[in-house]
């Protein structure tokens, strides 16, 4: 009760300093607003280094303004009023500087070298302080009540400093700080962790590590949903990660005494996940080709095919027939380490190395297993050089390599489409299996992964000079990086076979069993691919304070990212006359038009070479003394990352490769047996590109305001907008709707051209509000309403819009031109003569986002229980709970009228005609109405758009609960339990949109997938 009273006390003396403090400031605040202020910096250096954590003192009579040197030795006051100030530069072990300076309005930066004391000067130093701050270890304020309850060293660091214990003391044991200062950057030394340079003791190594274990599996996690309605059994599965780490000094006696510092760790982890997936199979009787229309006879393809599709499992549902919990396996091995070392006074060495292999297989609907395996290493050397106190330059060099092979479940086993008759694929035990089967009334497409062995490398080098000058702080430097892509694989070695029933009227499952595809296409041939790419930049910018009050960071950037070409000129193109009137293959290593008699480069394409990027951010504080901040910047971005996929098309290309995209018909027959054989009367490449294609660029404006408001909350309100130019389109030239004549049967058709005319435009506006860490609580909330339009056709993975979200290093730096590790689906437009049709909705265009963090740590503040002692109090003390919801409406999707594009073997850009039906006035069971749509009128296109059906909304609520232990000095130990999905909701991920020739798809307007149900894992980490 004596120490309750006392520590109440003892807090009423604390609020009611702090009011007199804050009425002193105000009144100083309101004396100075009628004098002059300016910024006063400068640098703290000794022996020509910087010299961090050293404490700057600015006195003027009663006034006294305190600021700590940065990493560069660097600090300034930021509003310190006009006139004479006494400067005291302090740091212990130096000798204090103090001078009198007169502050004025453009005031150069001050420069100060300190001084190191003699070795005597520094022990008396240290002894001094510590008889100062012994006394004030007691919370009673009594140096020897080390008996009393307040002054024992129980689990109440929140509300008294306890004793700490002599092999934790911050000093060795003459008396000199490891650190050099207990102040240690303004910050308590007995807030610290124990680690060096702070509170570990001296007799103990300088080494810090730890080893961590997360442990997971399925005994606590929900069951899989099932789309099929019946319970799915939950798979068995365990998880294990182990971390291990190490740092330190490196030093090895007579070899390497003062060696650098490094880092080591090593992750390895044994993941088994499963899940659970549903889809629509053939029934006994159907296979045996009693359909509703008649019975009908397999061929002898279908019949061999029909061997890979599973029988029914799931009776009494007529839209998902079978259902089968699969078991996918990760090992993963990870090995990550640094080395830094200074030498001398000018110069810093630092690097790192890091390992990865990963060995992943995973199952499909059929039981196909299929295996991943991945390699790689990255490693990199940077240098640091020191001219002067302002101009420094620094340097570095990285080399990355991968590779990946994938193993596909047939590859060497079993030669799926030989035995079954079908000629004209790939028959190379490597690209063993069955061909893709797609049918539009939703019944499971059968499908293998594809067997690569890709390997990629590249070498980057870079450097830059930073000057530092008054209120400028310039840099220049520039970067080129040579990337090398190796690939051993094949497009569509096996071939892909589309039934829609129009081949023979009848269903999709009926042209199946006659043998009779709607569509086929195939891509084998020139399987080893040496692509080589080189990339430049160039950068200059300046970060000038301008004002106490204003910040302006300006500066251009050069891009350039050449053209893709081929070690050995294996890329096609196609020449093109006017009006796509004829086309003729145009090699890279002959690269002269037979059409147009153009000359074109050794990569087919033209580079670009006009990537210039302005940029320009200001910082500003419009009020003096108010906590408003205006942030606002524009700047232009280049997406050099869009000749990749080009490559690999023009590398998959008639005559080095055989590439067919055919439609069934009386001019070229097509059946299962011989579907893959060519006709004279189609274009042999199914891929063209603009040779004149120009790199995409988004411009980005940005303003946000900042404000603190009462109860410790911080509110920041922020437009974006961004404006895509020169994104990527693609069309299917010489095509006509369906029943419609040709017009113009002489044209080439049948393959897709890519150019670089697409647009697209992004505004959003959001509201955040966040609580700082107060009593243990600490909150953000982040809502986000946007809207996006392009009619680009990859935008979302490779677009613009991407490249504005990226986090770049300023100006400089490698900028990345993608925003998600997954690309989309790139989408051709339906009509090649009306483009502007194609602009909608991009497929990231998420309206509602919200976004909430919350995190409560217990035992913190008087209301929060830091007075509980016992059991209770090492029980309920220290528990931090931490939240994270996510809510945001539907990602949009199109529908699709899965027909052939007429005089093509195209699927999937039609769309279908609007009925003027409600499509979200859907009948029981579903969320689409197929009635909202049917197939387009002879000779005309669907007028349904683009990206017009709003997708399932979205929830997420993960959480997780830690706690660290203190076992002994050095030694800590953190228990952390994650959630994903805590509330076990059902998130649909998309709905199926996809309508067939008869509009018959049951499957329309059902799900697709579900995101996984609740799952646990638990970690424990041991750190010293």
């Amino acid at each position: 009760m004596r120490a309750w009273s006392q520590m109440l006390l003892r807090r009423i003396d604390e609020n009611l300093r702090l009011v007199c403090l804050l009425m002193c400031l105000g009144a100083i605040l309101s004396v100075s607003k009628a004098a002059l202020a300016s910024e006063s910096h400068g640098q703290v250096t000794f022996q020509g280094l910087p010299v961090p954590g050293v404490t700057i003192t600015a006195a003027q009579g009663s006034q006294r303004f305190v600021a700590i040197s940065d990493q560069q030795g660097g600090y300034s006051f930021a509003d310190l009023p006009d006139g004479t100030w006494t400067i005291v530069v302090a740091m212990q072990c130096f000798s204090t500087i103090e001078q009198t300076v007169t502050i004025a309005p453009n005031l150069p930066s001050m420069k100060w070298e300190l001084k190191l004391l003699s070795l005597d000067q520094i022990m008396a130093e240290s002894k001094a302080v510590k008889t100062e701050t012994k006394p004030n270890l007691s919370a009673s304020g009594d140096a020897a009540s080390d008996k009393s309850e307040a002054a024992k060293p129980k689990d109440n660091a929140a509300v008294e400093a306890p004793k700490p214990p002599e092999d934790s003391a911050p000093s060795s044991s003459d008396g000199l700080l490891i650190n050099g200062s207990v102040n240690n950057a303004a910050t308590s030394q007995f807030s610290l962790a124990p680690a060096f340079g702070n509170n570990r003791s001296g007799k103990k190594g300088l080494y810090t590590g730890g080893i961590a274990v997360s442990l997971g599996n399925s005994a606590l996690d929900a069951r899989p949903y099932s789309l099929s309605g019946q319970s799915s059994p939950k798979s068995q599965y365990n998880q294990v990660t182990g971390v291990v780490t190490l740092g330190g000094p490196l030093k090895i006696p007579h070899l390497l005494p003062h060696g650098p510092n490094f880092y080591v760790g090593y992750q390895w982890s044994r993941t088994s996940e499963a899940t659970t997936l549903s889809g629509l199979v053939p029934t006994e009787a159907e296979r045996s080709g009693d359909l509703a229309g008649g019975e009908i006879t397999p061929v002898a393809q279908a019949q061999a095919l029909l061997k890979l599709y599973p029988l029914p499992n799931v009776f009494g549902n007529s839209l998902y027939n079978y259902q089968v919990p699969i078991v996918s396996n990760s090992h993963e091995d990870a090995l990550q380490s640094r080395l830094d070392k200074t030498i001398g006074n000018k110069n810093q060495f630092y690097g790192g190395l890091a390992f990865q292999s990963i060995r992943a297989d995973g199952s499909n609907l059929f039981g196909f297993l299929d295996t991943t395996n991945t390699l790689g290493i990255n490693t990199n050397v940077n240098w640091v050089h020191r001219f002067n106190h302002s101009f420094f330059l620094t340097s570095g060099y990285k080399f990355s390599r991968s590779r990946t092979q994938v193993i596909s479940n047939f590859e060497n086993r079993v030669n799926i489409s030989g035995a079954a008759g079908i000629t004209g694929n790939n028959q190379d035990p490597i690209n063993w299996g069955p061909p893709e089967l797609i049918f539009s009334s939703g019944i499971a497409s059968l499908s293998d992964a594809q067997s690569s062995f890709d390997r990629r490398e590249t070498n980057s080098v870079s450097s830059s000079l930073q000057w530092i000058r008054g209120h400028h702080n310039v840099t220049v430097g520039g970067d080129f990086r040579r990337q090398e892509s190796n690939y051993l694989s094949q497009q569509d070695p096996r071939g892909t076979f589309t039934f829609t029933g129009g081949a023979t009227g009848q269903s999709d499952f009926a042209d199946f069993l006659k043998g009779l595809p709607d569509t086929s296409s195939i891509a084998f041939g020139n399987a080893d691919k040496y692509l080589r790419q080189s990339v430049y930049d160039a950068y200059v910018t300046d970060d000038w304070r301008l004002r106490p009050d204003l910040t302006i960071h300006a500066g251009v950037r050069w891009e350039y990212g050449a053209p893709i070409s081929e070690l050995y000129g294996r890329l096609v193109n196609l020449d093109i006359a006017p009006g796509f009137s004829a086309v003729a293959p145009v090699l890279a290593s002959d690269p002269t038009g037979t059409k147009t008699g153009e000359r074109y480069p050794d990569t087919l394409i033209r580079p670009d070479r006009r990537g210039i990027e302005p940029r320009i951010g200001l910082s500003w504080r419009p009020l003096p003394g108010s906590s408003v901040v205006v942030r606002a910047g524009y700047g232009i971005y280049d997406d050099t990352s869009v000749y990749q996929a080009t490559a690999l098309e023009m590398a998959q290309q008639s005559p080095l490769s055989k590439s067919l995209s055919v439609q069934n018909s009386a001019a070229c027959p097509q059946t299962l047996a011989s579907g893959f054989n060519p006709c004279s009367s189609i274009t042999a490449n199914t891929f063209a590109v603009d040779p004149n294609f120009r790199v995409g660029y988004a411009q980005s404006w940005q303003l946000a305001v900042q404000s603190d408001l009462p109860g410790a909350l911080q509110m920041t309100t922020t437009y974006l907008g961004i404006k895509g130019t020169r994104g990527v389109q693609e069309y299917l030239p010489n095509t006509y709707p369906i029943g419609a004549a040709n017009p113009c049967p002489a044209c080439p058709a049948g393959f897709v051209f890519r150019s670089s005319n697409g647009n697209s435009t992004r505004e959003a506006g959001s509201l955040q509000l966040r609580r700082r860490l107060r009593s243990g609580f600490t909150a953000s909330l982040l809502y986000t309403y946007s809207k996006s339009i392009d009619d680009d056709s990859v935008l979302g993975g490779q677009g613009p819009v991407a490249v504005a979200t990226t986090t770049s290093n300023g100006l400089g730096g490698t900028t990345t031109a993608t925003a998600s590790s997954t690309p989309q689906t790139t989408v051709v437009a339906q009509n090649w003569l009306d483009l502007n049709a194609e602009r909608g909705l991009s497929t990231f265009d998420q309206r509602n986002l919200l976004n909430a963090q919350v995190q409560y740590t217990t035992g913190v503040g008087l209301g929060g229980g830091a007075l509980l002692r016992g059991w209770r109090g090492i029980l309920l003390k220290k528990w931090t709970v931490t939240s994270l919801i996510t809510a945001g409406s539907g990602l949009p999707q199109t529908p699709v009228f899965l027909a052939a594009v007429a005089g093509t073997g195209s699927t999937g850009s039609i769309r279908p005609k609007l009925t003027g039906a409600s499509i979200y006035a859907a009948p029981a069971g579903f969320h689409l109405n197929a009635a909202a749509y049917t197939a387009p009128l002879t000779g005309e296109w669907g007028d349904a758009r683009r990206n017009s059906i709003r997708g399932p909304s979205q929830f997420t609520l993960n959480a997780s609960l830690q706690r660290s232990f203190r076992l002994k000095d050095r030694y800590n130990l953190d228990l952390r339990v994650d959630s994903t999905n805590l509330l076990n909701h059902v998130v649909f991920t998309s709905w199926n949109a996809t309508l067939n020739p008869s509009l018959n798809n049951p499957l329309f307007g059902l799900p697709e997938a579900a995101k996984a149900m609740r799952s646990l894992q638990t970690n424990l980490r041991l750190r010293f």
